[in-house]
């Protein structure tokens, strides 16, 4: 037990004991292969001629020519020509043959290898065309090079493997689903102690107080870690942001269902987390007071926190790519939307989504301000909606002055809508404060699950 909680005490430190690099794709290549032989090493050497001296008869001697051995050793002499013309034929037809084995073969050996080089050419020209897809910062091929990375890295002691990485390319953001052990993964035993009066040895409980303080910590380190190894892999700097949902899968005692609710929720931009000495830190205090991490206050419960950002909204399968069938898609560009239009949009969107709206005012920037009510009890209230029409980046100035209309408005939320996507400052303001930030991924995403067409391609430049 002693050494159950050390090691989980120690999951943080274990992780930074491993040095992180990212995959450089080019060593993904495969090494250029041979054909094996196809000639038999026997069929490269032409096969000596039939010598004459292995076939022809001895001379007569002189006393046999006395009584007729000249005529059986000319009559031997002709049997020999014929056998040696024979073997020759023999060795010509052999040869032939064997020189027309040589050429299939040699044939066929440049015909495999042909299908060799071809095979290596085109795993190469595929491995390229990934990196550049990864450098270009495409959203499938990010999120795959990261799930990748992620699905390597080995879980300590028995922990889920269940992880899901999602890419945002207007906000260079990375959305992880992490599953995390639940509270069964402390040890509820504290020590052993022998009882007199039963003569044996009994378990001594762990103190709940305890036991929720080292899943906390647990927690807290799982979720550096998984900042440490994204940071880490990101070989081509594509990822300025990671949005991190802790999630648990368990048997809610209530019903007797299965439930994930999500336990942690944290945003950490790059230069946030490069300043951090991880070896050094406190992960609770880090994550809570350092991220503003929401953290389930009772995680022996299941007690779920509001994710910073439902993966749902980043997950590359639920988003098209933005610039396939652009030219035959038949919904509508946002992009192509007048102000109106697009105010028309988001009304539309924040009704189905079970809010009560309020124009407040207009911008002047192509965007719509206006108040949202939500009537749900304890998580509904009152919410300041902002809608931003836009090519570029939102500026982080509009994340301030959304907060400072929360304040003014005494709102519970303010909720910033874009069709482009916002910067790592913008993020790292709005942690710890009652700020949504939906980017065009994120809009594109809720438009899908509310049944309304829509998709975003960038005007040709």
């Amino acid at each position: 037990m002693a050494e159950r909680v050390l090691a989980l005490q120690g999951v943080l430190t274990a992780a930074l004991a491993t040095e992180v690099r990212g995959t450089d794709l080019q060593r993904l290549k495969r090494a250029p292969r041979r054909a094996p032989p196809a000639v038999p090493e026997a069929d490269l050497v032409p096969r000596p001629g039939p010598m004459w001296a292995a076939f022809a008869p001895p001379g007569p001697r002189p006393v046999v020519g006395w009584f007729g051995g000249e005529r059986r050793y000319a009559r031997r002499l002709a049997e020999a020509e014929d056998r040696f013309a024979e073997a020759i034929e023999r060795h010509r037809a052999a040869e032939e043959t064997r020189r027309t084995r040589v050429a299939r073969a040699t044939r066929d050996q440049a015909e495999q290898q042909r299908r060799l080089d071809d095979a290596t050419a085109e795993q190469h020209a595929r491995i390229d065309e990934y990196q550049r897809a990864v450098e270009s910062r495409d959203r499938r091929a990010v999120s795959r090079y990261f799930q990748k990375a992620l699905d390597r890295a080995a879980e300590p002691l028995d922990f889920p493997r269940r992880r899901r990485a999602g890419y945002v390319p207007e906000s260079t953001l990375l959305a992880l689903e992490w599953d995390l052990p639940d509270l069964t993964v402390v040890p509820a035993e504290a020590a052993y102690r022998y009882d007199k009066e039963r003569d044996s040895v009994v378990p001594v409980p762990r103190p709940d107080k305890e036991i929720r303080l080292l899943y906390q910590q647990l927690v807290a380190q799982l979720a550096l870690r998984a900042l440490h190894l994204v940071f880490g892999n990101d070989r081509y700097d594509v990822v300025e942001t990671v949005v991190f949902n802790g999630m648990v899968e368990s048997v809610d005692l209530a019903t007797g269902r299965m439930v994930r609710p999500c336990l942690i929720t944290l945003r950490a931009t790059r230069e946030q987390f490069q300043s951090l000495v991880l070896d050094q830190l406190d992960p609770v205090a880090c994550v809570r007071h350092y991220f503003a991490a929401e953290v389930s206050r009772h995680p022996e419960e299941l007690q779920p926190v509001e994710p910073l950002l439902d993966f749902d909204l980043a997950d590359p399968r639920a988003i098209e790519p933005m610039d396939v069938i652009s030219e035959i898609d038949s919904r509508p560009n946002l992009l192509e939307l007048t102000p109106d239009e697009f105010e028309h949009l988001v009304h539309n969107l924040l009704s189905r989504m079970g809010l009560e709206t309020r124009l407040f005012r207009r911008g002047n920037d192509g965007g719509i301000d206006c108040v949202a009510y939500d009537p749900r009890p304890i998580t509904g209230g009152k919410f300041v909606v902002q809608a931003k029409l836009y090519t570029r980046t939102v500026p982080p100035s509009a994340v301030r002055d959304l907060f400072g209309t929360v304040l003014d408005a005494g709102a519970t939320k303010g909720i910033l809508i874009t069709t482009s996507g916002f910067g790592p400052s913008s993020y790292q303001f709005a942690n710890g404060k009652p700020l949504q930030l939906i980017d065009g991924t994120g809009l594109l995403a809720l438009c899908h699950q509310h049944d309304i067409p829509a998709r975003i391609v960038p005007r040709a430049s």
